[in-house]
Parts: structure tokens; C-alpha cells; sequence
């Protein structure tokens, strides 16, 4: 009986073993199930990265969302640390470790911030965290909902492009006031790394203005209160990390996207132009007057070569607005030569540079925004302020006075060539007439000599004609020959004698002297620089005239030479005769100009025209002083030579 009981007590415990295991795997097919199905629901969400991780962070669930934004699959990511989605810098400083920390201090932790995928590429996500607790309220590990925002920020790619490229602080900004977008601008100007302020509202960095502008009173819109500030410009507010604040101004762009539409803020820093607002206001109001009222572009530079102030005609030569000028380097605007002349070399200050160029006109290049450059030039005037020297440098565009002097250089090339063509010309011409011209002369002279009386009177006259016009012409071209030869067969402007050339002169004109007893004297004559067969010809044809053109009686020839205020030797040539009525003091100078008729005194009208190329070719020039009747007086001036006498000769009356 014992038995039987014994084995029907193990049977009856057998049973209920069995029936333990059967529930028990009926249970692990209903969790396997449960856990399938949670599964495959997490999969089907592909828009969501989902995954559980333990207390510590390794992962130990993977949905098809995690797999297609992060990159991994679920056997090459499960039992790693989450910390590999977060960028190196973040890794560094512990912030996968903080995130869990604040989860699982508060139980759920959002942020947005910068995601590593498993290829190296960042994308902004948003991502939720929390905290998983069993019922004894352990904390059993956690679960991250992430979104992958890079879709909308791929179709704005360009934009990014152009936000990190821009040269001011750039902030996207929701109707939210919340920060989801910033540059690298913007965080070296607030102090923040760009994780700390994506996801935070706008007022942490801008207390006040900007926030009011993009959230309506409850009157109206949030796009009615933007569009009331779109494309003006703010000035406001902006706080750093570290508590400072300084003046800002803000420039405000919609931007549509999936969320709704968005604002993008540009943020310029103004300290520079505010501390050169407040400089201007404390300038005399009478100079803030005479800049602006310049008709050149004012700019008002510092010792350290900055754009301190400008006016609104430096505005318009360059290009620029004042506030993207004031505080910039002008070298921006001229690149070469001004900033140079602001800093010293070490070797003196900078007050001693500048002072080298005040008062002094320099030519330089200015380069206006578009980067075209231009000829500038440059006044400099020293000004004092509480900063130290400041100079004000008045800026003219001669393009146009560049142009005209290019234009004017090519026509003195021009002409300088055409003379050149005339004067080989002329030479040429009267050199080559020459020979024909004496063989006519020579045949009406002997037709003069053997016919004269032996024909009609008729003859007589008509041969006594050609003969008169064949010497005339024949002096002309000689006279037209020395004048081309002035320009064409000269020498060297050497130290000359200017009594030794007189004295030459003089012979060659003995025959005129002797005939007319005229009385020819001079003072001591210097040395001088010039051509030598030149001066003597000048000397030759000034005495020549002074005799020839005299009242009945004795010619009287002074010539005499004194210094003037400008180290030359002036030399006169002082006569007694018939004297010029000065309404023709410049005409005599011409080519062929005559006061007289031929009848009366014999002449090309050349000579004087031959005595100012001669003082021309010398740098100098000749004028005239008369009166009818009392007699002329000639000038010209020559170089002083080394060799001259130091004492100088008594000064003389000449214009």
C-alpha cells in the first residue's frame, strides 16, 4: 500500500512538472511573439531611429529606422556604447555621459544637436531619451527616439553653404523663438559652441527686441509680426556666453520649410561703429559739416591704419556702406602705399611718417567693393583727438584727369613727330632747292650782264625781276635751312663762352658794321651752357636786326647779361632804333612775319622765328621790350654754368 502511494505521488508530481513546462513555454512563445511583433512595429517605423540601451549605454536593441539613418546593421552595432553616434569633440568632453545623467535624473531628455553616422558624415538630429524603470522603480537602462533632420537641411545644402560663408553672425530662428540653425560666425561672436544654443530660445543671446519681433501679441500672426521686420535693418542687444553684452544690428530673411516658416537673422557686430558714432559726436560739429559737405571722398584714418569715419562721397567712390567701411583696414580700399605711409618703420614714430607726406598730393590706387581699382590721389591733413593723431586723408578719382593726360601725351607724341616730319622735311626741301635755285639765279644774272641795254626796256625790267625774286628766294631758303637745322643739327649743351660767341658774331657781321658805323659794346659776358654755333647764330641775328632797322644816324648795340632769381644768366640786347609798337611784341616771333615793307629793309621774316627755336631748344625764352622810336630791347635766359663768375653783373631792365 506504501508503494502504491509512493508512485502515485511521483506521477502526480511529474504531471505537475509538466505542466509547469508547458506553461512555461507557452509563455516564452507568447513573449518570443510579443517581442517579434514589438519588433517588427519598431521596424516599421523607418523615419525614427528607435534602440534600447542598459544603465550603461550599451545597445541592446535595433530597429530598421536605426539601421537606414545611423548606418549600422543590428549585428555590427548591438553591445557597443551609444556614445559612437555623438562627434569626437562631444565624446571628449563627456557629453554622452552627461545626456544620461540628466535622463536619468528627470526621466526624458530632448535636445537637437550634431550626429556622427557610421561612414563619418554629421547630421542634425532630434533626439529623445528615456528612462526605463521595472516596477520596483530600478532603473533597468534607456531608449533613444532620434529624427533625422538632414532631409529638410539636404534640400538647403546651398544655403548651409552659404551660411557658414557668410561674413556675419547667421541665426535660423523659429516662431517658437527657438535657435535651429547657426554658423561658426555666430558662435565666435556669442562665445557658445553651436550645440549649446541650437534647440534654446533666441533670448539667451538677444534679451530683448528680437524674440517680441517673431512672436505676435495675440493680435496677430507670428508671419504678420515678421513681415513687419523683413529686410530692415535692428539694432539691439546681443549677450555672450560670459555675460557681456555689446551692440548689435540685425538684417531679417523668411525662410520657408517643412516646419513652417522660419527667419534667418543676420548678426553684425557694431562696437566698432558705435565707439566711432560716439567719437563722431564728439567732434566739432563745424568739421562733421566740412566732411560731409567735401566734394572728395573724406576718410578720417587711425594710427593703426582703420577707417575711424568717412563721408557720404567715400561711400559712393567705393562702393561700400559707411558701417561695412568703419573699422576695416584701409587697405581694404587702397591697397598699396597710404597704410604705409600711416606706420612708421620702426625706425621712427608714426607721427614723424605722417608728417612727411602732409600737405603733399600721392598718387595712388584705390580698389572699390566689385574689386575694380581705379587711379586716386591723395591730400593727407593731420587731425588731433583724444585717440592720438588721426589723419584725414581727402581721396579724388582722376580717372578722368589720367585719361586726359594720356591723351594729351599721345598727341605730343603726335605732334612732336610731326614737327620732326616737318622740320627733316623743310630741311630736305630747302637743301634740294638749292642747286636749281642757283642755277637760275646764275643764268638771269648773266642774262642781266650780257643783254641789259641791248633789248627793249621791257626785257630790261622783266630779266631785272627775275633776278631779284631768284636772290630773294634764294636768301628764304637759306634762312628756311637754318631754321630746320636748329632741330635737326645740333650739338651738345656744353660750357660756352658767351663773349667768345659774340665776338664771332660780330665778324660775321663786320661787313654791316663797318657800312652803318654802328657802335657795338657789351658788359662782361659769363660763361653759360649752351651750343655754341647756336649762340653765336642767336647773337648774329639779334645785333644784325638792331642795326638794320635804325632812324637815320649811328646804330648804338648794348648787350649785357645779370643773374635772375632763379640762377640763369638773362642777357640783353639793347638798341637805338626804330622801335616796335606793342601790339606786335608776339607776332614778330613768327615765321615770316615783316613790320616793313620790302622796299624798305631786305628780309625773309625768318630770323627772329630762328632766335626763339634757338632759346626754346635752350629751356628758356625770349621776349621783347619797345616803344616806337626809342628803341628795343631782346631777353632770353641760358643755364648758369659752374665755371662762371660768382660776382653777379648789375641787374638789368627786361620783362
Amino acid at each position: 500500500m506504501a508503494a502504491s502511494r509512493n508512485i502515485s505521488a511521483r506521477e502526480a508530481t511529474e504531471k505537475h512538472l509538466a505542466q509547469i513546462e508547458g506553461g512555461r513555454r507557452i509563455a516564452e512563445e507568447a513573449l518570443r511573439e510579443s517581442e517579434e511583433r514589438y519588433q517588427m512595429l519598431l521596424d516599421a517605423i523607418e523615419d525614427y531611429a528607435i534602440f534600447m540601451m542598459d544603465p550603461h549605454g550599451q545597445i541592446v536593441s535595433w530597429n530598421a529606422g536605426a539601421e537606414r539613418i545611423k548606418g549600422y546593421r543590428a549585428d555590427e552595432i548591438m553591445g557597443h556604447n551609444f556614445s559612437c553616434f555623438f562627434p569626437p569633440e562631444d565624446i571628449e568632453r563627456g557629453r554622452p555621459e552627461e545626456v544620461l545623467r540628466m535622463t536619468a535624473a528627470s526621466g526624458r531628455h530632448e535636445e537637437q544637436g550634431m550626429r556622427v553616422r557610421k561612414d563619418g558624415s554629421r547630421f542634425l538630429a532630434s533626439v529623445t531619451f528615456t528612462a526605463l524603470h521595472d516596477s520596483a522603480g530600478n532603473l533597468r537602462g534607456f531608449s533613444e527616439f532620434s529624427h533625422d533632420l538632414s532631409a529638410s537641411e539636404e534640400s538647403g545644402a546651398k544655403y548651409r553653404g552659404l551660411l557658414e560663408a557668410a561674413p556675419d553672425a547667421m541665426v535660423v530662428v523659429n516662431q517658437g523663438g527657438e535657435i535651429v540653425l547657426l554658423n561658426v560666425q555666430a558662435e565666435k561672436q556669442f562665445g557658445y559652441r553651436r550645440d549649446e544654443l541650437v534647440g534654446q530660445k533666441v533670448k539667451n543671446i538677444i534679451p530683448e527686441g528680437f524674440a517680441e519681433r517673431l512672436v505676435a501679441d495675440g493680435l496677430r500672426s507670428a508671419e504678420d509680426a515678421l513681415a513687419q521686420q523683413i529686410g530692415t535693418g535692428i539694432e539691439l542687444t546681443g549677450r555672450r556666453k560670459n555675460g557681456s553684452e555689446f551692440p548689435i544690428e540685425i538684417m531679417l530673411s523668411p525662410l520657408e520649410s517643412t516646419e513652417g516658416i522660419l527667419v534667418t537673422a543676420a548678426i553684425r557686430d557694431i562696437s566698432v561703429r558705435k565707439d566711432a558714432e560716439k567719437h563722431l559726436a564728439q567732434m566739432e560739429g563745424r568739421y562733421r559739416g566740412l566732411l560731409e559737405a567735401a566734394p572728395d571722398a573724406m576718410v578720417v584714418v587711425n594710427q593703426a591704419g582703420e577707417i575711424v569715419l568717412l563721408n557720404v562721397q567715400a561711400e559712393k567712390q567705393f562702393g561700400y556702406r559707411r558701417d561695412e567701411l568703419v573699422g576695416q583696414k584701409v587697405k581694404n580700399i587702397i591697397p598699396e602705399g597710404f597704410a604705409e605711409r600711416l606706420l612708421a618703420d620702426a625706425l621712427r614714430s608714426a607721427e614723424d611718417a605722417l608728417a612727411q607726406q602732409i600737405g603733399t598730393g600721392i598718387e595712388l590706387n584705390g580698389r572699390r567693393k566689385d574689386g575694380s581699382g581705379f587711379p586716386i590721389e591723395i591730400m593727407l591733413s593731420p587731425l588731433e583727438s583724444s585717440e592720438g593723431i588721426l589723419v584725414t586723408a581727402a581721396v579724388r578719382d582722376i580717372t578722368k584727369r589720367k585719361r586726359a593726360e594720356a591723351h594729351l601725351l599721345q598727341k605730343v607724341e603726335e605732334l612732336n613727330r610731326s614737327n620732326e616730319e616737318l622740320e627733316q622735311f623743310a630741311y630736305i626741301a630747302s637743301h634740294d632747292l638749292q642747286e636749281p635755285l642757283r642755277m637760275v639765279a646764275s643764268y638771269t644774272q648773266l642774262l642781266s650782264r650780257r643783254y641789259k641795254g641791248k633789248l627793249d626796256s621791257d626785257a630790261d625790267e622783266f630779266i631785272s625781276f627775275a633776278v631779284d625774286g631768284a636772290s630773294r628766294m634764294e636768301r628764304l631758303i637759306k634762312d628756311l635751312l637754318a631754321y630746320s637745322r636748329v632741330g635737326t643739327e645740333t650739338k651738345d649743351l656744353l660750357d660756352t663762352s658767351s663773349e667768345e660767341a659774340l665776338q664771332q658774331a660780330l665778324i660775321n657781321l663786320r661787313g654791316a658794321v663797318e657800312e652803318s658805323g654802328a657802335q657795338v659794346t657789351h658788359d662782361p659776358l659769363p660763361i653759360v651752357v649752351a651750343d655754341e654755333m647756336q649762340l653765336i647764330q642767336l647773337f648774329q641775328n639779334l645785333v644784325g636786326n638792331a642795326i638794320k632797322y635804325q632812324n637815320p644816324g649811328i646804330p648804338r648795340v648794348h648787350i649785357s647779361a645779370a643773374r635772375d632769381s632763379e640762377k640763369r644768366w638773362k642777357f640783353s640786347v639793347q638798341d637805338n632804333g626804330l622801335g616796335i609798337d606793342s601790339q606786335y611784341f608776339e607776332k614778330i616771333f613768327g615765321m615770316f612775319q615783316r613790320l616793313h615793307k620790302r622796299e624798305e629793309f631786305e628780309g625773309t621774316g625768318v630770323g627772329l622765328a630762328i632766335c626763339k627755336k634757338i632759346v626754346e631748344r635752350h629751356g628758356g625764352s625770349i621776349s621783347v621790350e619797345s616803344q616806337l622810336g626809342h628803341g628795343s630791347t631782346f631777353c632770353f635766359a641760358l643755364g648758369e654754368s659752374e665755371k662762371s663768375p660768382s660776382k653777379p653783373s648789375e641787374e638789368m631792365v627786361c620783362p
